[in-house]
């Protein structure tokens, strides 16, 4: 268990394999020099393409936590790191409030009962009262953890300054408690579907990843793995189908997650074979844009034709 396994690119390969995620060379050479170089991945890529899916199988593979923060705008360190309860602190305050007389017993001077109090303020932000919070919680895994920073293109330009801090020396301060290193580093992946550009400095830390769409025969792996009853006539058909759509002049191109998707739809269907009227009827869980649909409604049997000569 543990970070032992990614002794090789052929290991992470085969071990990724056992828990679903069908790896190329690039993505298992990412991973195996991420952990051995103790550096970031950042992935990029359209979304659903598997990105996001890395982190969690490779949790998965490893039997390690999977630690997740989700990024969006307006996303600060407090929420990413540790907060203090306050509510619990709020509690204890009133409990202290009610021994107050009792706790001030014999203090003859306003500066003894400053001094007897003054404990009580390192008590309120001690470790009791700590919400630890994704980034913190990676740290403190004893076996180590997957750290999962999703779409961090969403969150503001400050946020990745404090990033780069965290992951250069995997270490946090917290004022009240000192410094918090981790017990052991963990193996940390920055997911960016490129809705802003990642700073310089960020991506200087990083190994970089870029993650596309597969070719058909990955894909049909991967949709075998996820759809494991799928006939293998029906299965070669769909993965064609949504290649030769991939060439169309759409707004958001079907993503493997949408193929997958696509594939479960089919086999709730119990289909044979694809026809014109079922893509029809289910194209819209490939296409998620009216405008989409309606531009390759009328290509249809054009593109089924392609599709199969291909």
């Amino acid at each position: 268990m543990g970070f032992d396994r990614l002794t090789s690119i052929e290991a992470i390969t085969a071990g990724l394999d056992t828990v679903g995620y069908i790896s190329t060379p690039d993505i298992s050479t990412a991973v195996f020099l991420a952990q051995h170089l103790r550096k970031p991945i950042l992935i990029e890529g359209p979304a659903g393409v598997g990105k996001t899916d890395l982190a969690k199988s490779t949790a998965a593979f490893l039997e390690l936590p999977l630690v997740r923060l989700q990024c969006y705008e307006g996303l600060d360190e407090g929420k990413a790191l540790y907060e203090w309860k306050y509510g619990k602190q709020l509690l204890y305050t009133q409990v202290l409030k009610e021994k107050l007389h009792h706790i001030l017993d014999g203090a003859e001077s306003l500066a003894a009962s400053f001094e007897k109090l003054h404990g009580f303020d390192d008590l309120f932000f001690s470790e009791a009262f700590l919400e630890p919070r994704p980034l913190l919680q990676a740290l403190r895994q004893e076996h180590g953890a997957v750290l999962l920073i999703d779409e961090v293109d969403k969150a503001d330009e400050e946020f990745e300054a404090f990033l780069l801090e965290v992951l250069s020396d995997y270490q946090v301060t917290v004022p009240e408690l000192g410094t918090v290193s981790a017990l052991v580093p963990p193996l940390v992946m920055l997911t960016s579907n490129n809705t802003r550009e990642i700073g310089d400095a960020l991506k200087r830390r990083c190994l970089h990843l870029h993650i596309g769409f597969p070719e058909a025969g990955r894909e049909a792996r991967i949709v075998r793995a996820r759809v494991p009853d799928i006939s293998e006539a029906l299965l070669k058909r769909l993965v064609a189908f949504v290649q030769t759509l991939r060439a169309e002049d759409i707004r958001k191109l079907p993503s493997i997650a949408e193929t997958v998707d696509w594939a479960r739809t089919l086999l709730i269907l119990h289909a044979e074979s694809l026809d014109a009227d079922l893509v029809r009827r289910t194209l819209n869980v490939l296409l998620k844009f009216e405008n989409d649909i309606r531009l390759v409604e009328p290509k249809l049997e054009k593109i089924l034709r392609k599709a199969a000569e291909g």
